[in-house]
């Protein structure tokens, strides 16, 4: 038994630091740890791109890397599915957020945020290069300080 936990948490890349549960959380921890805040606008459910976005980039093993190092992540996703509704106060806070940061309401939107929650740089859509091309934009933005 012992050896099936440590195949799961090695082998699926459990120790890799989550999308954190709600903002104010993820704002805390960027403070704490000096780290800067992807913000990531999605339609978990219903948005091919977000969907493709998430798969291809954020479950990657170089995103990985990048994010424990350099990134605290927050998704603000929108689903529209019943079963996935998230609780109505992450609702208002996701459109909160929205609101702040992507008016347009574009998916999927991803934003590099400080931990103060000056905008660093965004993307929308999902990139018209490949997954390492965009990793390192991010790790380029990162890399920059511009904290």
């Amino acid at each position: 038994m012992k050896y099936l936990l440590l195949l799961l948490t090695t082998g699926l890349g459990l120790s890799f630091a989550p999308w954190q549960p709600d903002f104010d959380s993820a704002q805390k921890l960027a403070k704490e740890k000096d780290k800067y805040i992807l913000l990531n606008f999605s339609g978990s459910d219903w948005c091919g791109p977000c969907i493709q976005l998430h798969k291809e980039v954020f479950e990657s093993a170089a995103f990985k890397k990048l994010a424990d190092e350099s990134l605290i992540l927050y998704k603000a996703d929108f689903p529209r599915n019943k079963k996935n509704q998230l609780a109505k106060e992450v609702q208002q806070s996701n459109e909160a957020l929205a609101d702040k940061y992507n008016p347009l309401g574009k998916f999927p939107y991803t934003v590099v945020l400080s931990a103060e929650g000056k905008v660093i740089n965004a993307w929308e859509g999902y990139p018209n290069h490949n997954s390492t091309q965009f990793i390192e934009q991010l790790k380029a933005v990162c890399d920059a300080g511009g904290k």
